[in-house]
């Protein structure tokens, strides 16, 4: 990789020059370099970033079509992450893990998915019409967390449908922990399998050595990273990468065109452009600094009596791959609150937001945009919450059963989906057909997939994930009807 090249920002840097050259405009976007705006949004954030606000014109390219700094700014991306093919993404990673499915995916055949999926995964196989196979991951009973699928596990599901021609990963997941990616990969290129991988927690990997291999390191045919979740991209700014051998990148082309909205902000993409290049010429001295902050506080919230937070141990006792140390899972149930209410504390006593929360931990992101300060506060406010917070006890949390991904398939996800289907209450849907994706959100791993029968341990589970003050999508308003297919 040639890190001057890497300095350069074509697309940003057209999109600046059109800008400043204040061209009488007769285009979209309607507000007109912000001429238009609201005076309290204009007041509020500025007037630049409205004149950069564009569309496609000659200067600054087409993402549908890329011949000029939006194709010379994704062959940047493409050199840096080590792709044949990099294309910039402004519906978030799961558009792309739309095309990767669409792409590889036949309708009506077998794909072998770790059940750990996000929903937009689940939405590919039900656009497609693919059947998954599902591979269970390895869940840990004592801190009940789900961690990642196992090399062997992976195996099996490979010997069991020798013809499977695609396997669907999600590597690191959402708490950091990682496959054995270069052992699964090579393994199932051997078989002849094309392997696609849900990165969006992975955008940084490529560009320090202590962090776990990149999925494009490890030989990965497809993956897909959430820029703007981990590294410098605006929210919704993500990045999809491909290699030639097995995948067709003019498919890949077309499918993009089809699933992802004609009228991209070039906002977004301006700030994949100048996340690669940073990522790509200093990536490696800011993630040092990242990395080291993450340590440093697991080591302090790890003294913390009642409070822990795991780190590579974890992946030696399940056989996996490996851990990105900058998530920090916090388990909280032994000082007797969810992490529902400790991550509620943060936020209103302490004025401290974390990413996540379910029953057990609370999940925070270290990322290249903290600070020493940040983790400070956050190690304060936890030795605070564990002295001054346990009146607050639950006492039946650790009757929680976890029955996820025990579900057995009825019906095709798309199928199900496309059924005739009523909405019955939540608490009488035991032994019906789930019609619906279901997640508890974050992190939108679905707890129910179209097609799946719905156990009493399920019903069980989301009415106490209720009771617990989760957020469940694919309920209605107030969390009392599902959909279920009417048969």
């Amino acid at each position: 990789m040639n890190n001057d090249e890497q300095l350069r920002t074509p697309l940003f840097d057209a999109m600046v020059q059109l800008a400043e050259s204040k061209k009488i405009s007769f285009h979209t976007p309607g507000h007109k370099s912000g001429k238009g705006i609201s005076t309290r949004f204009r007041k509020f954030v500025g007037n630049k970033i409205f004149s950069i606000d564009l569309t496609t014109l000659d200067e600054i390219d087409s993402l549908q079509k890329p011949k000029g700094v939006i194709k010379e700014a994704q062959a940047l991306a493409a050199r840096a992450y080590g792709a044949d093919r990099s294309y910039f993404l402004v519906n978030g990673t799961s558009v792309g893990n739309h095309a990767m499915v669409l792409t590889a995916c036949d309708p009506g055949s077998k794909v072998i998915v770790t059940r750990n999926a996000h929903k937009s995964v689940i939405a590919g196989l039900i656009l497609i019409g693919a059947e998954p196979v599902f591979v269970k991951p390895k869940i840990d009973g004592q801190l009940k967390l789900t961690l990642n699928a196992a090399f062997d596990d992976i195996k099996d599901a490979i010997e069991s449908n020798p013809e499977t021609k695609t396997l669907f990963l999600t590597t690191p997941n959402y708490y950091g922990v990682c496959v054995d990616l270069k052992k699964i990969i090579a393994y199932a290129h051997e078989k002849g399998i094309a392997v696609l991988i849900d990165e969006a927690h992975g955008p940084h990997l490529k560009f320090h050595k202590d962090l776990p291999i990149s999925a494009l390191e490890a030989g990965a045919d497809m993956c897909v990273q959430s820029t703007h979740k981990i590294i410098g991209g605006m929210t919704q700014a993500s990045m999809l990468h491909a290699r030639r051998e097995r995948v067709d990148i003019d498919i890949l082309t077309n499918i993009l065109k089809l699933v992802q909205t004609t009228s991209p902000s070039y906002i977004l993409m301006a700030s994949l452009d100048l996340a690669r290049m940073q990522m790509a010429t200093e990536g490696e001295k800011l993630l040092s600094k990242t990395i080291k902050l993450a340590e440093e506080a697991r080591t302090k919230i790890n003294k913390i009596q009642g409070i822990s937070c795991f780190g590579k141990e974890i992946i030696n006792k399940y056989g996996l791959g490996d851990l990105d140390i900058t998530k920090l899972t916090i388990t909280v149930k032994d000082i007797g609150l969810t992490g529902y209410q400790v991550s509620q504390l943060l936020n209103t006593k302490y004025d401290i937001q974390v990413e996540m929360a379910d029953p057990y931990h609370i999940l925070v992101i270290v990322s290249i945009g903290d600070r020493r300060d940040d983790l400070k506060r956050l190690v304060a406010a936890l030795e605070d919450i564990a002295a001054t917070e346990n009146q607050l006890k639950l006492t039946d949390i650790d009757e929680i059963k976890l029955p996820l991904f025990e579900n057995k398939p009825a019906m095709s996800p798309r199928e199900a989906f496309f059924a005739k289907n009523r909405f019955i209450n939540v608490r009488e849907s035991a032994g019906k057909i789930c019609s619906e994706i279901i997640t508890v959100y974050p992190p939108g791993i679905p707890v129910l997939i179209p097609g799946e029968i719905i156990s009493e341990d399920i019903v069980d589970y989301l009415n106490k994930m209720i009771e617990l003050g989760g957020t469940i999508d694919g309920l209605n308003e107030d969390n009392t009807l599902i959909g279920v297919v009417d048969r």
